[in-house]
């Protein structure tokens, strides 16, 4: 993946995509595909807000059901099978616990009722999971750590997991490799009046300052919570709405816990992620600079609360937190509703100027979002071509059978020193772009060795990143690429070495790299003090 700000001049472009989160990638991956000429642009990094900020889950959404909203899950659900069969690498099953307490609400036969339901809206589409009922004493064996008190029954059913800024770097390399332009920090400052069928979008090379005009055939808006920037949206047709995710320790066990808050009756989740627990979410309003979103005290307690209540002998404090991140949602407004109540529908509008504006919506139904929104674009330019990516491989999938290739992959591993949960990340993460890194591995051992003794990746990792996958800021490489912010609690002098390390590829002096440092110190974590 290069970075090639000059491939967007002196070309006219069928369709040019602002925004590289999940919407934007998915859309810029199908029209490129349908052999479109297509650029991607973001002002930030690839998945650099809303799309790394989620829970990590590729779900129907159990809990939109109460809400009635049956087509959404049905939607979700079906694009979470193609999923686990498309890119069999990226998105693994998770089991999920629900425990049922006496008295407390929902009642065990709510639950029944609707996770019948959510099995049959999933058996259409061969869903993979059944869900179960486990008596109080096989519940509490299984989620040992989980408050016995009162605890009467417990029901477990099947979604599944990702590392959702890998995901969207994926979709933007696969675009890249069909041919389209896609350059990060690269934002629209401008849309200029049509020229014939066409329209300028002034853009700016956010690293070196200059701009450029873009000409497009088509526009697409994908910007997320910055779209009401560009767009010209009715002020208060859509909501800004908070969610708030800490990293907290492990818990035994593989399996994830879906709770309700005794508070507000939010579902929350406890989710295992990289070997931690990733605890969230919170839904509240936003109002402000999307670009200061920060978790704020009032998350922090209403979170570990939540989460103590469900919690047996394990009560966490603030000196267990280990990261953490706040996300923007962008919902649309209904009046009295309060933001969890709000329709997660996608919605898809046009404006006088042409520009065709994506909201909302989920990260697992993107891809058949993304598709109308290309179906649209070439009706309006009157071209005929049809989706490719309901049965495309992702591009970084292996070629033969996942189960075999991965045993294999393992036994290579094991050859050159790494552990199978070794192996298992970097599958995960890269696909059958593991080979390239086992080659580097075999040319320099010492490429294996881990770069922390309690997280699963390697130097060798690292250095594949920094290298191949369009590294701007050390926060990107950091962050999104390899998420050890979230993970662990890197000093100066760690980050000192990692950044030593990288600078000869980045082609960083010692100046940049103590800006670099800097910058990720002054971000990280995006946690308000308490007054």
């Amino acid at each position: 993946m290069r970075r090639r700000f000059f491939d967007l001049k002196n070309k006219t472009f069928d369709l040019l995509v602002v925004g590289g989160g999940i919407y934007g990638a998915w859309t810029a991956y199908d029209a490129v595909l349908r052999g479109l000429s297509t650029a991607l642009i973001d002002q930030g990094d690839w998945a650099g807000a809303t799309s790394s900020a989620s829970t990590k889950l590729i779900h129907g959404g159990l809990r939109y059901l109460a809400q009635g909203h049956f087509g959404l899950v049905r939607t979700s659900l079906n694009e979470r099978q193609r999923l686990m069969r498309l890119c069999p690498h990226r998105v693994e099953e998770l089991r999920f616990g629900i425990p049922v307490y006496r008295g407390a609400p929902p009642r065990a036969w709510q639950l029944c009722l609707g996770l019948r339901i959510y099995d049959l809206l999933g058996s259409a589409t061969g869903s993979y999971a059944r869900h179960e009922r486990l008596s109080a004493e096989a519940f509490a064996l299984r989620f040992p750590w989980v408050h016995p008190t009162n605890l009467e029954s417990g029901w477990v059913y099947g979604d599944a997991q990702t590392d959702d800024a890998r995901f969207v770097l994926e979709l933007v390399d696969g675009a890249l490799g069909a041919g389209a332009v896609a350059v990060n920090y690269c934002g629209a400052i401008a849309y200029e009046e049509r020229h014939g069928h066409t329209m300028d979008v002034i853009v700016k090379d956010q690293i070196t300052g200059e701009q450029t005009p873009v000409r497009a055939r088509s526009v697409v808006n994908a910007t997320g919570a910055w779209v009401k920037d560009m767009s010209g949206i009715a002020r208060g047709s859509f909501r800004l709405c908070k969610g708030v995710h800490l990293i907290l320790p492990a818990l035994p066990g593989k399996d994830a816990l879906l709770f309700f808050s005794e508070t507000d009756g939010r579902v929350v989740f406890l989710v295992p992620w990289y070997g931690l627990t990733l605890l969230g979410t919170t839904d509240t309003d936003y109002v402000g600079d999307p670009s200061d979103v920060v978790v704020e005290p009032d998350d922090v307690d209403y979170l570990l609360g939540t989460a103590n209540r469900v919690l047996g002998s394990v009560q966490w404090t603030e000196h267990d937190i280990i990261g953490g991140f706040a996300g923007l949602r962008v919902l649309k407004s209904k009046k009295g509703l309060a933001p969890s109540g709000l329709s997660r529908e996608w919605v898809l509008e046009e404006l006088k100027n042409g520009v065709l504006v994506s909201v909302g919506g989920k990260f697992t139904s993107a891809r058949q979002s993304a598709a109308a929104i290309v179906d649209r674009v070439c009706r309006k330019l009157g071209i005929r071509r049809t989706s490719k990516t309901a049965d495309l491989a992702f591009p970084w999938a292996p070629a033969e059978e996942y189960a075999g290739w991965f045993r294999d992959r393992v036994g290579q591993g094991r050859s050159l020193g790494l552990s199978e949960e070794q192996v298992r990340w970097l599958s995960f993460r890269h696909g059958r772009r593991i080979d390239e890194i086992f080659r580097c591995i075999e040319r320099d051992g010492a490429l294996g060795t881990r770069m922390h003794p309690q997280l699963p990746f390697i130097l060798a990792d690292l250095y594949h990143c920094a290298r191949c996958e369009m590294v701007v800021h050390l926060d990107d490489l950091l962050r999104r690429r390899l998420p050890l912010l979230l993970l662990h609690r890197l000093s100066r002098d760690e980050m000192e070495a990692i950044a030593a390390k990288i600078a000869p590829i980045l082609g960083w002096d010692t100046a940049r790299q103590r800006l670099e440092i800097g910058k990720c110190l002054d971000s990280f974590p995006k946690f308000r003090k308490r007054a």
